[in-house]
Formats: C-alpha cells, structure tokens, sequence
C-alpha cells in the first residue's frame, strides 16, 4: 500500500509510477502545472486518491515563464470600470481574495510587491487613484496596503534611470510577487506528502473508453520508453495550451475552445529598481501593459501578447526582443542594449477563445469548465486562481462521477518549506555568507537545513549563490530528471542568467552521468 512521503523522504520516481498503476485511483489528473497541480492538492485534501501525469516537467510550460505576479487583475478592473461589467468586478474581487491566501501558503516563495504607475497628465493621477483605490476596496481585509499618489521625486527613487521630464507623479499600489516554478514545485511535493502521486515525463499516447467514457490513459514513460496503463473513476485535462488536442483524442470533431499567445520576459543584468519597487506602463503604443519588476536579482520587464503556435520550447523572437527593448528605452534617461540582457523567456497563454475579440489581449482569461464523455477540462484562468480553479474544477468532478469525497480543504494551506521547523533552519543558515543564505530561504524556506544534509555548501560558481547541495536536493527530493529542470526550475538560473546556467549545467552533466 503506497504512504503519504515524509518530509525528510526522497522522491522516488519508479515508485511513484509503480504505485499510480497499482492504485485504486478516483482522479488522473494529465497536465502537470499549476492547473493540473492545483487538482491534485484539491482532490487529496477531499480524501481522494489522485494521480499526476506530465509529459514534460512539471512546471514545464506556462506556469515557469510568468510575469511572476499575484494580482487581482488591475487591467480586469479598468475594464469593468469603462463598460460597467459586474462579472469583472466580481472577478477581480475573487482573485484578491486568493493573492492573499498565497502570499500565505508559502511565504519565502510569495511576497508583497509595490507598484507604480507613473502618470504623465495632471487629469491621469486622481483617474489612476480612483481607480486603485477601488481595487483597494474590493480587496477589503484581503488589502496588502493603500494605494496613494506618489511624487515625482519618488518615481526617480524608484527608478532613478526613469525620464521624468514628462511626468507629473504616479501613483502607487500593492499586489504581490513570486517564483512561479518553485512554487508549483512545492504544490507537487505537498501533494505526496498528503497521499497523492506525481510523474513527470509521461506521455499520454490515447485515452481508454469504457462505455463511451473516458476511464483512463495509455501511457508511455518518456525516460525508460515502457507502455503502461493508468484507469481512474474521473480524469481531469489539465493541459493549458494542449486542451484541445486531448479534448480530440476523444472526439475528433470536437470544436476547439482555445486559442494561445506569446508572452515574452527580458532579464535585465542592472539594478534599475533599487528599492525594490515595480514600475508598470498602464498602456503603450499598443494598448498593452508593460512592466518592470524587481526579481530574484534581476530586473525582469515584460510583456509581449502576440497570437502564437503551440510549442514545447517558445522561444523569444528578435521582433519581440526590440519591442520591449524599445518601449523599457523609451521611459528611461539610459539607454538599455542586447547587451544588458542576461537571460530571455517566451511562454505561451491559454486563451478561452472569443470570436468576436479583436485580437488576443481582449479574450477572456477566466477559467472554464467542460465535461466531455467523462473528461473534464480545465482551462483558462491564472496563477492567482489556481486554487479557486481547482476547487471548482473538482466540485464538477465529484457531482459528475459522483465521487464519495468531502469539502475542499485547501482555503489555509500551508506547502512544503512554509510547514516546518523555522527556528531550525534560521539557526543553520546562520553560518553561512549572507548572498547564500538568503537564497536558500527565499528557495526553500524552512527545508533549506534539509537542503543542506544533502551536501556541502560550497559554491558552484564563485559569482552566484548556488551550491553544491542544491543539485542533490533537486535530484533527489523535487522530481528533476534532466539538467533543464534543474537549470530551468529548481534552481531558476537558467531563467536568470544564461552563461552561469552554461556553466552548472557542465557540473550538473558529470553528476548525472555519474
């Protein structure tokens, strides 16, 4: 009989596939991000059995190459705010409600963020704080704090290198920031510590029908190229971008409900947002929001919204590249080149598809529910309502196979590394250089002293935080099979600065060919 993992237990992936075709399985979950995450801990603290199937890694798509914002939906709210729409009101409302349950779920991977938006007409500054202090309002006790119109003087302490000459002042607000790969990492590891089962790297090549009605998959392990089966009472398509292409797996003519953009990140290697403050761009040329966020060390700017093919590995084209690098020059007194850039990310949206949008930035993101044949695909939506998404999506679930199973529990749950021993951990970390050991607190919070069990703390490169335990832990406790996980989505370097990923990527070749 397959146990919850403990906390100090390595995660075994042969036994993890062992026990998922062993178990007596009420919920397969296909697709392993933050939707497909989100179910699993849904259904385990419901009393369920349920699995995880993913093709890649986990966190592989869409949910590692995010702005990394927990928010509301400041644009939602401008929305409902010109055409009246109650149903964004109400959106916007929910999704605040949820930043603050992740900002509590795993404090040293989420955390308050200030943003300013610098405004460039006297008429624009009591327009953006009405506005904000609105969404204020609708955040009630949820608030992170009051917005409130900032100078111009405090702009230029923001982000010394803004062109202020333009500017009358801006005003500022609160939402919050996080490392999106790690925390649906930590959601995954949670989840097998609860009961439940997770396998990267496991495609899906069909699905089984009993009756007309999906009760399974037939899998292929992607490393060891063995077939197997998984059956389930309910199986959940938690796919994002590749909905469809499930959805068709089980009727052809199924219409499809999806369409993706591209959205593409910069990181900058200078240090323009000092004190820690975000700027966002309320509209370009455009009409597009564009930000400027400090994060992990680096000034990420972002984003583009373009209508995309589906990929496994998008990619940042040079058209995209110049127009952030135009509009990021176009606030600033510096003038920021290729150079500048020390690593670039694309990832593709789901898009719950409009006919009668214009172009992809006006589609609704709100997630959407739909049970075909016994599948139920869950799609649309954002990292902010992953939980609210998964327990909606699991609510249709257990009405539509009539699953015995209890009330949603996740509304105060706290993940791996928010759920132990703090004392412990500050009181290992406290020897070590200060650069390393904020890093394993902000990375792991209080499993960093388990983190540094595994191995010595010495330094993989001499100019980053990043040691040698790390890899081990990654390996061995976190699901990563292959060097890009680990580069990509455990220790985030790779989505940081690409020449030090070159480098511990040479390290970690030897450690796995070991």
């Amino acid at each position: 009989m397959h146990r919850p993992l403990q906390a100090d237990q390595p995660w075994d992936r042969q036994a993890q596939r062992q026990a998922m075709i062993d178990a007596d399985l009420d919920v397969l979950i296909i697709g392993g991000g933050a939707s497909g995450a989100g179910v699993l801990l849904d259904a385990q603290s419901r009393g369920l059995k349920a699995a995880l199937i993913e093709r890649q890694d986990f966190m592989a798509g869409t949910s590692s190459r995010s702005t990394k914002l927990i928010h509301g939906g400041v644009r939602y709210l401008e929305q409902a705010f010109k055409t009246l729409d109650i149903g964004k009101y109400q959106l916007v409302r929910e999704a605040l409600a949820e930043r603050k349950r992740m900002l509590a779920m795993a404090p040293h991977l989420a955390w308050p963020l200030t943003l300013i938006t610098p405004v460039t007409s006297w008429i624009g500054l009591p327009y953006y704080r009405t506005g904000l202090g609105l969404y204020d309002l609708l955040a009630g006790s949820q608030r992170l704090g009051r917005s409130r119109i900032e100078s111009k003087n405090e702009l230029k302490r923001a982000c010394p290198a803004i062109d202020a000459s333009s500017l009358k002042g801006g005003v500022s607000y609160q939402d919050g920031q996080f490392d999106d790969a790690r925390f649906g990492i930590a959601m995954i590891r949670t989840a097998l510590e609860q009961g439940g089962l997770a396998l990267n790297y496991c495609a899906v090549d069909d699905l089984i029908l009993d009756d007309n009605r999906v009760t399974g998959a037939r899998c292929r392990d992607q490393l060891s190229g063995d077939d197997f089966e998984l059956r389930a009472r309910a199986v959940v398509n938690c796919t994002g971008p590749w909905t469809d292409q499930l959805r068709q797996m089980v009727n052809p003519d199924a219409k499809p409900m999806m369409t993706v953009s591209s959205g593409i990140h910069l990181l900058i290697d200078r240090e323009l947002l000092p004190d820690g403050r975000g700027i966002l761009i309320p509209e370009t040329e455009d009409g597009r929001v564009l930000f400027l966020l400090p994060w992990l060390g680096k000034t990420l700017v972002g984003t583009t919204d373009d209508p995309a093919e589906l990929s496994d590995r998008p990619q940042a084209s040079q058209a995209e590249i110049d127009y952030l690098l135009r509009h990021l020059n176009g606030l600033l007194n510096d003038t920021i080149s290729e150079s500048d850039i020390s690593a670039t990310f694309s990832g593709l949206r789901p898009l719950v598809s409009d006919p009668d949008a214009a172009g992809t930035s006006g589609l609704s993101r709100d997630h959407v529910i739909v049970t075909e044949q016994g599948l139920t695909s869950l799609t649309g939506g954002k990292w902010t309502t992953w939980r609210r998404m998964a327990e909606d999506c699991m609510d249709a679930v257990v009405k539509e196979s009539g699953l015995n199973a209890g009330p949603c529990r996740t509304q105060s749950l706290h993940l791996a590394g928010a759920n132990g021993d703090r004392a412990a951990t500050e009181q290992a970390l406290k020897e070590l250089p200060a650069d390393i050991a904020d890093h394993l607190w902000q990375a792991y919070g209080d499993r960093a002293a388990a983190v540094l069990a595994q191995g010595s703390a010495q330094r993989l490169l001499d100019d980053a935080p990043y040691i040698d335990a790390e890899l081990s832990w990654a390996l061995d406790y976190e699901g990563a099979c292959r060097a890009e996980d680990v580069l990509n989505r455990r220790l985030r370097v790779g989505m940081l600065n690409q020449r030090q990923a070159d480098a511990i990527g040479e390290l970690l070749a030897n450690r796995l060919a070991g």
